[in-house]
């Protein structure tokens, strides 16, 4: 893997019964997206199966600061943020 992947966390989305959030990891040339809590690959671009299974065992070893940085997304202020 390149040195440096970023991670970007999704708010919580879904309904009352099934909440769910996204996890995506990125650098210059490769993206994997997961879905949580089953730590489904929902897209992947130019990660190996090996990277990949590294990539959900960080998300499964972070979850609860994965978790925490979910809760502090608020879109609205997001896209506000944008128009400024």
């Amino acid at each position: 893997m390149n040195d440096e992947i970023k991670m970007s966390v999704s708010s919580m989305t879904g309904t009352k019964d099934k909440k769910s959030l996204y996890v995506m990891f990125q650098d210059s040339t490769r993206m994997a997206e997961f879905e949580l809590p089953e730590y489904k690959v929902v897209y992947n671009k130019g990660f190996s199966n090996e990277e990949l299974n590294l990539l959900k065992d960080y998300a499964k070893n972070q979850t609860d600061h994965i978790h925490k940085l979910s809760k502090n997304i608020n879109p609205i202020n997001a896209m506000m943020k944008d128009r400024q």
